[in-house]
């Protein structure tokens, strides 16, 4: 085995009669490895579990920066609108972006020579299934509802007319003055009232009602049980005592992050996203598959929604007794279409032998460190120097490259004027990272920047430094692959259970490089006993951190350190070429179309083009794109991409 050097290969898209029409396609053409910011809480191109610090997985799980439903509204909108540019603009702004090398990824370990492809053409070239703790792979093939007789009948759900449920509404989110809602009941009979009171009280949990005659009428009184607790909390006693408190059920989604599904779902069920819990974030550009589960919301209410969202669909209901937790999963299985390959059938034999024989190195992928002029490590650095005006600066100064004009005309007025209010006015998205700072500073003054800072979310502040540790990590494994090859040698580090020990002289023969893990830096690891291990310490020293002191005096940015394996090896490694015509059909078929009785695509034995279809598994904390950057031998940075792929096939 061998190490090879980083080369960049032409990746060219073919002209599709589609781009136009498809504008969707198209900004997923463009963007397809957009950054996240907050878990991960945007696009990009792989789907990625993680876990890097075990304090990243206290409350993480459902964190939702808080906001006026109105503001939330105008922030989706604006966002939905200023995305897009003709490719050449675009390709000139991410002059300024990162490219791999930028954040230490610079090795290969196969030995065959790279070819190109597309990545991504459509996002449902990139099919994502979870994988349970138990080892099951999530799949949506059932859409039928578990047989329960305390569940309301179906009219409940159509019963009450919009206005109604738009007062219902208001009341139990206490937007009025209103103490209770008065619904006439029509055609009055015991039966069509006890209908309206079921349907109240299962689709507004914590509204209470009673029956009223008023001037000969009978009225259905709606009003609030327990105050503002009583909306997160759906009454106890309404729910069956035999019936598991949590319902799971399977979210097959497309193009919309995980996050983002959960808070279109609440909305719908008019909840708080907090009574939802999942095992993994999954990607926006993808289908993906996994399995969520909801307090106290019966599989009913849920299959319902089936018939009203875009984009979505729900299934395989069971009820249980407990919630999901994040990080309890195997990992993810993943179906990756590569279209117009370039590669002889030699080369693509090679490189997927390799990548299921050997594996590739286990980098953080670009997606880690953000699209823009300021990588999100160099924040995270900052923060762990105590060099908070650095901090404040690098999220707010003017800055090249890709950003929506509003961000920009905000950023100017900061850089002219130094006043959170006037550069807020500027800005009409308020969630984002700019627009919580901001707050926090009008809130706190500009001489207290740590807790204006605190005011974005715990998981957005946590990302930085993680992405610092990320940076030090890819730099390292670099340096180690480079120095030492693809073999385990004494000094190397390697876990017994959980615990780190050092390859000791003479012992190096029983192990691989399959068992070496290097250490993302902490107080609470250890560091290799080679040449690495120096250049960890001569790396913080440069960017004037002490290695054997990485506790802050804030106790959230106190990094403890963990350990990750340096070569992936995926399972389930499986692949095949296909030829087709047409770059808009699909090259293999989804759950929701098994489910629909959609036939599989007819592909020409001789099409134009060629692409790779490939299957593979990984671990939660693998990068997708990574695996997939080690069959092609290309630089995955959107950077990169985006001018390569200015260049079209007619």
């Amino acid at each position: 085995m061998e190490t090879v050097e980083m080369n960049s290969v032409s990746l060219k898209r073919p002209h599709s009669e589609d781009d136009v029409a498809n504008a969707d396609e198209i900004k997923r053409q463009k963007i397809s490895e957009k950054s996240k910011t907050g878990n991960d809480s945007g696009q990009s191109i792989e789907t990625v579990t993680e876990q890097p610090d075990k304090s990243l997985l206290e409350d993480t799980k459902n964190e939702i920066i808080p906001n006026e439903e109105s503001e939330e509204q105008e922030d989706e909108e604006l966002e939905d609108s200023d995305e897009d540019g003709d490719p050449e603009s675009f390709a000139d702004m991410m002059k300024h972006g990162l490219t791999e090398s930028d954040v230490g990824i610079t090795k290969f370990v196969s030995s065959h020579k790279g070819f190109s492809g597309i990545l991504k053409e459509r996002y449902s070239d990139f099919v994502v299934h979870e994988i349970g703790k138990d080892g099951r792979v999530s799949h949506l093939d059932d859409f039928s509802v578990p047989v329960d007789n305390e569940d309301p009948s179906e009219e409940t759900f159509t019963v009450l007319s919009d206005e109604d449920k738009q007062r219902l509404e208001e009341l139990q989110l206490l937007k009025n003055k209103e103490t209770s809602v008065a619904i006439e009941v029509i055609d009055d009979t015991k039966e069509k009232r006890t209908v309206i009171h079921q349907a109240v009280k299962s689709l507004f949990p914590g509204l209470e009602t009673k029956t009223e005659d008023r001037d000969g009428k009978k009225y259905i009184i709606a009003y609030h049980a327990a105050g503002k607790k009583a909306l997160a909390n759906p009454r106890k006693h309404s729910w069956p005592k035999s019936r598991g408190s949590y319902c799971h059920f399977v979210l097959y989604k497309e193009n919309k992050d995980t996050m983002d599904a959960i808070n279109v779902l609440s909305k719908f069920l008019r909840v708080k996203p907090n009574i939802f819990s999942y095992m993994g974030t999954k990607d926006k550009r993808a289908i993906t598959v996994q399995e969520i589960a909801v307090l106290r919301i019966t599989a009913q209410r849920l299959a319902h929604l089936n018939k009203c969202l875009m984009n979505f669909k729900l299934g395989n209901f069971s009820y249980k007794n407990h919630p999901l937790k994040l990080g309890e999963l195997q990992g993810n299985h993943f179906t990756v279409v590569l279209r117009n390959i370039t590669g002889t059938d030699d080369q693509i034999e090679q490189a997927m032998h390799s990548l299921r024989e050997i594996g590739f190195i286990n980098y953080y992928g670009m997606q880690r460190f953000g699209t823009t002029a300021v990588p999100t490590y160099q924040i995270g650095r900052a923060i762990l120097q105590n060099n908070w005006n650095e901090v404040m600066d690098l999220i707010l100064k003017p800055r090249p490259g890709a950003e929506k004009g509003y961000l920009v005309k905000c950023r100017e007025e900061w850089a002219k004027t130094k006043d959170p209010a006037a550069a807020l006015k500027k800005l009409p998205v308020k969630r984002c990272v700019e627009g919580q700072l901001l707050r926090g500073l009008l809130k706190y003054g500009m001489k207290n920047i740590i807790s204006a800072f605190g005011i974005i979310p715990r998981n957005n502040r946590l990302m930085y430094i993680h992405s610092y540790q990320s940076y030090v990590w890819n730099n390292m494994v670099s340096k180690r692959i480079e120095e030492y090859g693809l073999r385990a040698v004494p000094g190397d580090l390697t876990l017994k259970g959980a615990t780190a020990v050092h390859i000791e002289e003479g012992d190096a023969d029983n192990y691989t490089i399959h068992d070496v893990v290097m250490p993302l830096p902490g107080f609470d690891v250890i560091y290799p006993k080679h040449k690495i291990g120096e250049a960890y310490k001569e790396m913080l020293v440069a960017d004037n951190l002490d290695i054997n002191n990485m506790r802050h005096k804030i106790r959230d940015y106190s990094l403890s350190g963990a350990y990750r394996k340096i070569i992936i090896r995926p399972q389930n490694v499986s692949w095949e070429v296909v030829a087709y015509d047409d770059p808009r059909i699909p090259l293999f078929t989804t759950d929701l179309d098994k489910l629909e009785g959609k036939p599989l695509p007819v592909l020409p034995t001789d099409g134009k083009f060629r692409a790779l279809k490939m299957e593979f598994s990984l671990p939660p904390s693998t990068y997708a794109t990574m695996a997939i950057r080690e069959v092609l031998k290309m630089d995955t940075s959107i950077k990169n991409q985006t001018q390569l792929n200015t260049t079209w096939l007619r």
